[in-house]
């Protein structure tokens, strides 16, 4: 009878300690809470920050430069187009006018070439009468024909009894001079240079002089069809052997 009292007495201590135990089990087997930050006026104004790309670490042995090399590569990188280089324009050059269709007269000097004859191969110039001189054929009348039928001219006086098949060709070295005259500062003789027009005559003179007239000159010109005189503008292009003549003005 002395036992029961006994066990009544434990009883009430034992059955709190386990649910003491029960409930520090339970408390341990709750999530952890995840409590946000408070914001600050930067993350409202600019949004959260951004975090940094991962570090690729090469294992193969490549070290530090390796892993910079991975870490640039995880990064995204915007494509920047180069805007393409405006077009370059080119100007052609002027045609050079002379040779072909042009009349040589006395003045001009030529470059004669007779392929694989040195002795024959010079440069000759066209005297008072018109005419050049060459050994062998000597005398050879060269005004009023163009460089090409005084080539052929040569290569026909050539075959007869000289060379057997010549082969010929006529450049003008030198063009005969022009002439400019009246109200400029230097008026005289002066070479002829491609594609001159009245003004770089002028120019070439030394410039208009104070009572020159300035919009438009006389111009001598001969040719095959005679002798002419023209008032043209200055920018009138101009021949060897030309006269230009620069008037003057009234006022």
């Amino acid at each position: 009878m002395a036992q029961v009292p006994v066990l009544r007495v434990f009883r009430l201590p034992i059955v709190a300690v386990a649910a003491a135990l029960a409930l520090s089990g339970c408390m341990r087997s709750v999530a952890p809470v995840a409590v946000a930050p408070p914001a600050d006026l930067d993350s409202i104004a600019y949004g959260p920050p951004v975090a940094p790309a991962p570090v690729v670490v090469d294992s193969s042995g490549g070290g530090a430069i390796s892993a910079l090399r991975g870490a640039f590569a995880s990064q995204s990188r915007p494509v920047v187009y180069a805007a393409a280089p405006p077009p370059v324009a080119y100007a052609a050059p002027a045609p050079v006018q002379y040779d072909s269709a042009y009349h040589l007269d006395a003045g001009d000097r030529l470059r004669v070439v007779v392929y694989g004859q040195e002795g024959l191969t010079n440069t000759y110039a066209i005297d008072a009468a018109g005419s050049i001189t060459m050994p062998l054929i000597g005398s050879v009348p060269a005004r009023g024909r163009t460089p090409a039928r005084l080539a052929a001219e040569i290569a026909a006086r050539l075959r007869n009894g000289f060379i057997r098949e010549p082969s010929v060709a006529v450049e003008v070295e030198a063009y005969r001079p022009f002439f400019i005259l009246g109200e400029v500062q230097a008026p005289g003789q002066y070479p002829y240079v491609p594609n001159m027009t009245a003004e770089s005559a002028i120019a070439i003179a030394g410039g208009y002089s104070p009572r020159a007239r300035r919009d438009s000159v006389t111009v001598t010109h001969t040719d095959a069809s005679g002798t002419g005189r023209f008032v043209v503008p200055p920018g009138t292009p101009i021949s060897p052997g030309d006269t230009v003549v620069v008037g003057e003005r009234w006022f």
